[in-house]
């Protein structure tokens, strides 16, 4: 693994640095910075401004209109917009769908879809827990029936998808549904585009703790949904749902994001005892990152992600989790006021102790979830016991 870097590896991170400062809004960079939640533009216009440029969908080959970044180039251009406070990007276009579409779907498919993923002007949700499937996704219940009338060939579809992220903001989402019985639970399901402005398609918001709206209850009730929107032949669509996990797995582990927190935590506290534990989680984000790398180098070679991204999420979710804890530990008495107005833009509330004081309880609380979703970390160490070591 060549990680070394060169000349033109070091203009190319100097490239990007200028371009986000030029590019980034001011508002958008202190909610980064200060722990605000985003709001749609916040994200829109940043990754609008990143589809123009042709770097949003950073990690697709050239011949499907990505840039064709080596290893390197993806390394520095993620720990760069982490360090200049760009939002994470989200995944659910250009990391998620869009590497389906292109690696399953069909001329037609990829002619209609992936540009509106590149530039940002379609936005996308993922359309996979239900109430009774979320680590356990091959139970999903969600039907998908075929019908024919005027209009051609088509799929009428019931169901509910739950903690559905910004659904709300989708224009299109993607599903797994269960198109024919089978006695294994994994076949039988495919793989369909949903358009979320489709008779039928409800949204139902759920509100977290501290007041923000980021996942939803989609219902789906007799949605019709032309058979052109099928990726991948029917009744096999477990093959892109695993190829789809994998990447995101991948991508959860947010390893520039834990770099960024560990700068953070050393600036809201100098106390002694904390400067210790914060060297410790700093190392463990160092190692993570080197795995990530390794992984990361091995695609470049031609390889597909495999069981150790599962690693990856596994030890990605606890250091997120980590971080989060040593936020609430170095506020301290300062967590507990409950203030979920201090963590919008637009707020009348005066903090209760320093700024930085009332995002660390939310987001303590909100970091549970990393070892839930995307696979539980109970699922990934089952995967990692089975493929890895043989179990």
């Amino acid at each position: 693994m060549d990680l070394a870097l060169r000349p033109e590896h070091k203009a190319f991170s100097d490239e990007v640095r200028d371009f986000t400062r030029k590019n980034l809004s001011p508002a958008t960079k202190e909610k980064t910075f200060s722990g605000k939640h985003y709001d749609r533009d916040d994200h829109m216009v940043w990754q609008q401004a990143l589809g123009k440029k042709g770097w949003l969908a950073y990690t697709w080959p050239k011949k499907f209109g990505g840039p064709g970044w080596d290893v390197t180039q993806r390394f520095l251009f993620e720990n760069v917009l982490a360090e200049e406070g760009a939002p994470r990007i989200l995944p659910f276009g250009p990391k998620m769908v869009g590497p389906v579409i292109y690696t399953f779907g069909n001329e037609e498919q990829k002619a209609r879809f992936l540009p509106g993923i590149r530039e940002s002007t379609v936005s996308w949700c993922q359309g996979y827990s239900e109430p009774g499937a979320g680590s356990d996704l091959a139970n999903l219940r969600a039907k998908a029936e075929r019908a024919t009338d005027s209009g051609g060939d088509h799929y009428i579809v019931n169901g509910q998808k739950t903690w559905t992220s910004y659904a709300h903001w989708g224009d299109w989402i993607f599903c797994l549904v269960r198109t024919g019985a089978s006695a294994k639970p994994q076949e039988g399901i495919s793989f369909l585009l949903i358009d979320m402005k489709t008779p039928g398609v409800t949204v139902r918001p759920i509100i977290m703790l501290d007041g923000a709206h980021a996942v939803n209850d989609v219902f789906l009730d007799n949605v019709k949904v032309p058979v052109a929107n099928l990726i991948g032949k029917e009744n096999e669509g477990w093959t892109c749902a695993k190829f789809l996990l994998a990447n995101e797995r991948l991508g959860i582990a947010e390893v520039p994001s834990s770099k960024r927190g560990v700068s953070m935590l050393r600036t809201i506290s100098d106390d002694p005892s904390m400067a210790e534990k914060i060297a410790d989680v700093d190392l463990q984000v160092q190692a993570l990152e080197m795995s990530e790398l390794r992984a990361l180098s091995a695609m470049a070679l031609g390889g597909a992600p495999g069981p150790e991204v599962s690693t990856l999420k596994v030890r990605g979710s606890e250091i997120q989790q980590r971080i989060a804890e040593l936020a609430m530990e170095a506020v301290g008495e300062y967590a507990a006021p409950y203030q979920p107005g201090m963590l919008f833009h637009d707020t009348n509330e005066t903090p209760v102790g320093p700024d930085h004081a009332p995002p660390a309880a939310p987001r303590y609380f909100n970091m549970r979830k990393t070892s839930i979703y995307g696979g539980s970390t109970e699922i990934q160490k089952n995967i990692v016991s089975k493929m890895v070591l043989g179990l």
